[in-house]
């Protein structure tokens, strides 16, 4: 039997970076980002920044990195910080939150809708007073898109509220916007739209955007100063840059693409629901269907050559630059004639 052609529907992590990527990532210029900041590196920081609306950005190796060093630098020891049940900080980033920034985890129980907390449950929390004993709550930590929810988009009226909710009771905010190039597609606005009013924010380059490696930590310029601090202890400093940074700049020209990605989520949600699974139509580029025994749904996925992954118990799909609309097709061909 003929060894079907993969289709890889794990995450837009898995994206390969093309020729005209590669071609950039050779030609750059570049410097010791740790000496003297590489001037590549620099300008894919200055380009972010004016994107998210902030004064300063700073590159970082991960989104993950990008999120401990917010936390870090918000949280003092043994404060509470507050984020959406199931959002990426909570986890899927190995308790570093805790461990390494000193923060303790409040999830915030999704009353808005999938992925998304109210501005009455951010007071309810950290709008009361307790006695000395109790613990501080210092931060409210926003994801959008909420990818355990399945890629949920925070609107911007939803996210003034949200924002205006933590001001009132002392809080700081940081954004988690690994996938906030989509929410912005998805709404039809700019970037900057999204980030009104947070402290900091995060911004993946390295899922829909197609980068290898990469991620950028933004706020104040201030902050960025200490944060650059913060990435050095953490082993996030690193020489000649700027060939990764080229990468993202490519990437940055590459957001209104996400909208294919988007429409091809939809049209393989449809598809699986023809099919008689059980599926929410996307808001992005994620797909999450409900089935009757995850294991064994993932290995016959696997075994027709369609890879998914799991979240939140469900198998997930995510679409990407990667998959087009004909993978999408072949891919419901395959699990049809499985049926």
């Amino acid at each position: 039997m003929t060894q079907l052609a993969p289709i890889d529907f794990r995450s837009d992590t898995v994206t390969q970076p093309d020729e005209k990527m590669r071609l950039a990532m050779s030609a750059a210029e570049v410097g010791d980002d740790v000496l003297d900041h590489d001037p590549t590196m620099r300008l894919l920081e200055e380009r972010v920044a004016e994107l998210l609306g902030v004064d300063a950005a700073l590159w970082v190796p991960s989104g993950s990195m990008g999120n401990l060093i917010a936390l870090v630098l918000h949280l003092r020891r043994g404060d509470q910080f507050l984020a959406p049940r199931g959002a990426h900080v909570l986890d899927a980033e190995l308790g570093t939150a805790a461990w390494l920034a000193g923060g303790m985890p409040r999830p915030l129980e999704w009353d808005a809708g999938p992925g998304r907390v109210s501005a009455d449950a951010v007071r309810a929390i950290a709008g009361t007073a307790g006695p000395y004993y109790t613990l501080t709550s210092r931060l409210l930590c926003l994801e959008n898109t909420h990818n355990a929810a399945g890629g949920t988009v925070t609107p911007p009226d939803e996210h003034a509220l949200l924002v205006s909710a933590a001001r009132e009771t002392g809080l700081r905010v940081h954004l988690d916007g690994a996938r906030l190039w989509n929410a912005a597609v998805a709404l039809g606005l700019p970037p900057a739209a999204l980030t009104v009013g947070v402290d900091t924010v995060q911004v993946c380059l390295s899922k829909g955007l197609g980068a290898p490696v990469g991620s950028v930590v933004a706020g104040t310029q201030t902050f960025v100063e200490e944060a650059r601090r913060v990435r050095k202890m953490l082993g996030g400093g690193v020489r000649q840059g700027g060939v990764l940074a080229a990468a993202g700049l490519v990437g940055l020209e590459r957001i209104d693409d996400l909208a294919a990605d988007h429409a091809n989520a939809r049209a393989l949600a449809a598809g699986l629901v023809e099919l008689g699974w059980e599926v929410v139509e996307p808001q992005t580029n994620i797909v999450l269907a409900e089935v009757p025994d995850l294991e064994v749904t993932l290995a016959g996925l696997r075994h027709l050559g369609v890879h998914a992954s799991s979240m939140a118990g469900k198998v997930r799909f995510v679409t990407h630059r990667d998959v087009g609309a004909d993978d999408v097709a072949e891919a419901l061909r395959r699990i049809s004639s499985a049926s």
